[in-house]
């Protein structure tokens, strides 16, 4: 299936008041699993390739055309996404490569810097036809659950929103990056309430840390958009050690293919709950 506009699915899920799921890839395994979980559910996909992703390989190109390759052979609607991208020349690789969606995340800067450099960059990428994501608040990294004060403000939101003229916005609401347990717990009234103040679909980063039934409840209260990532290492990484316990194995596809088709399962699953 030819790629889809994220402006399209997105639009679609405001509509309909679900979320779509969004998966970090590392390697190619990623993007098929994902690709093959969205087939399986019958919901549409991203596909996201973060900055640290890019750092690994050593560079955009190689990975980003194997999912978007992967994403026009898919029978889903699939959408390849820049994630978590600080710097301009990345952004520009990603829209010469035909990635029509990205996040710029300009959130390390100060409120000031982040506006303009974020505006900049939204000005650009809408003059190629790409949909941008932006961060406001701090959701950061290791360090556990966000105490209240340093959370998204539903005001600040919406002028932030206004003035640099993103199409989505990641905000602070209870969850944090890289987390291995799924114990966050999400502020849903805070949710409802940028929600309610912003024009724009919210995203939810850090949603590995958030169990399922947060999840569902961030959804009815207005996140459109649900990055997964750390979790979806987990259930890898589950699956190949399992394999490797059989000690003579030494074919990468051996470990490799049972690790791709449990994070095809669990993508599956999570679709399914978003929806």
């Amino acid at each position: 299936m030819p790629l889809v506009r994220m402006s399209d699915i997105a639009k679609a899920a405001v509509a309909d008041g679900c979320a779509l799921g969004a998966f970090n890839v590392i390697q190619i395994e990623h993007a098929e699993a994902i690709v093959a979980g969205a087939e399986a559910a019958g919901r549409p996909v991203i596909v996201q390739i973060s900055e640290n992703t890019v750092a690994y390989h050593g560079s955009l190109a190689p990975i980003a055309r194997a999912a978007l390759a992967i994403a026009e052979e898919s029978a889903a609607e699939v959408v390849v996404h820049l994630d978590h991208a600080t710097r301009p020349d990345l952004v520009r690789q990603a829209i010469d490569l035909g990635i029509g969606s990205l996040m710029y995340d300009a959130s390390a800067l100060d409120h000031a810097a982040n506006v303009s450099t974020t505006t900049a960059i939204a000005a650009e990428a809408h003059s190629a036809g790409v949909w941008v994501e932006a961060e406001l608040g701090e959701i950061g990294g290791k360090d556990g659950v966000h105490a209240p004060g340093v959370r998204t403000d539903p005001a600040d939101a919406a002028a932030y929103v206004a003035t640099t003229g993103v199409d989505a916005l990641a905000v602070a609401v209870g969850s944090s990056h890289a987390m291995l347990t799924r114990d966050a717990v999400l502020d849903d009234e805070l949710i409802a309430a940028i929600a309610a103040a912003t024009p724009v679909p919210l995203v939810l980063h850090g949603s590995s840390g958030v169990p399922d039934e947060g999840l569902r409840s961030a959804v009815r209260h207005g996140m459109r958009k649900v990055n997964i990532a750390t979790h979806l290492n987990v259930v890898m990484a589950s699956a190949v050690r399992a394999a490797l316990a059989d000690e003579s194995l030494v074919d990468p596809r051996k470990y490799l293919g049972p690790g791709r088709s449990a994070v095809a399962r669990e993508v599956e699953r999570l679709l399914r709950l978003l929806a």
